[in-house]
């Protein structure tokens, strides 16, 4: 019998693991990720409810034969790698019990530091300047890179529903940097661009509050293109 934690659609190894995958960030990087064909594991505090959530979004695409799974978030990040979807201010106390685990594996962050206020969004300015920064300085032996934060949620998990994005990677590590724009590009509609180092994640963050805040102004779901880029 297979426990509730670890329920999955089929049998599948262990490949990325996201961190606080019950959420909507989470979920649609879940599917996108499955949907290319990734074994992906979603993680919570409540494996319950990571499997629950999973079992879930299985069931919603039937027939994609998606391979995820769900599982507490010890489990989720013995994957060979981890991104992180817990909201900005979770984020230290989620990881630093997996300092460990996580050592030496590139671990993505995904969180933006935003306030809503009125039909707008404030982008916050989070201790050592970014989330990601932040994240990088509670896991000092991790790879950290920063991706994914200009993706709407909402439209990630529709997996009928086009998307066409690029999306801005950065990191002070070049291994983690290649990864992550590996990672991205396998999801169809998405291009990774190596947007530089870690320091480019403050500014990256912070142009979500704009974005969110243009989509509810015009009931759009507008993401990010870069004109010109052709070459990259």
């Amino acid at each position: 019998m297979v426990s509730p934690g670890r329920l999955m659609c089929q049998s599948w190894n262990m490949n990325i693991g996201i961190l606080g995958g019950t959420g909507p960030a989470g979920r649609g990087l879940a599917v996108r990720l499955a949907a290319s064909g990734e074994t992906v594991i979603i993680g919570s505090r409540d494996a319950e409810r990571a499997a629950q959530v999973a079992g879930d979004l299985c069931s919603s695409w039937a027939g994609r034969n998606l391979a995820i799974s769900g599982a507490s978030n010890e489990d989720t990040a013995a994957c060979d790698l981890v991104v992180v979807a817990t909201p900005w201010d979770g984020i230290t106390a989620t990881v630093k019990p997996l300092t460990e685990v996580l050592a030496g594996k590139v671990v993505v962050s995904m969180a933006n530091a935003l306030l809503k206020e009125g039909r707008e969004f404030l982008a916050l300015v989070p201790p050592r300047g970014s989330v990601a920064a932040a994240l990088q300085a509670t896991l000092p032996r991790s790879l950290v890179s920063a991706a994914f934060h200009h993706l709407p949620a909402s439209e990630m998990e529709k997996l009928d529903v086009a998307m066409h994005a690029d999306v801005l990677v950065c990191s002070d590590h070049r291994e983690a940097s290649e990864a992550t724009v590996a990672l991205v590009n396998k999801i169809e509609g998405l291009r990774g661009i190596d947007a530089g180092s870690l320091s480019q994640a403050a500014p990256i963050e912070a142009f979500t509050a704009v974005l969110i805040s243009i989509n509810i102004r015009h009931k759009v779901h507008a993401a990010v293109l870069l004109d010109g880029t052709e070459g990259i």
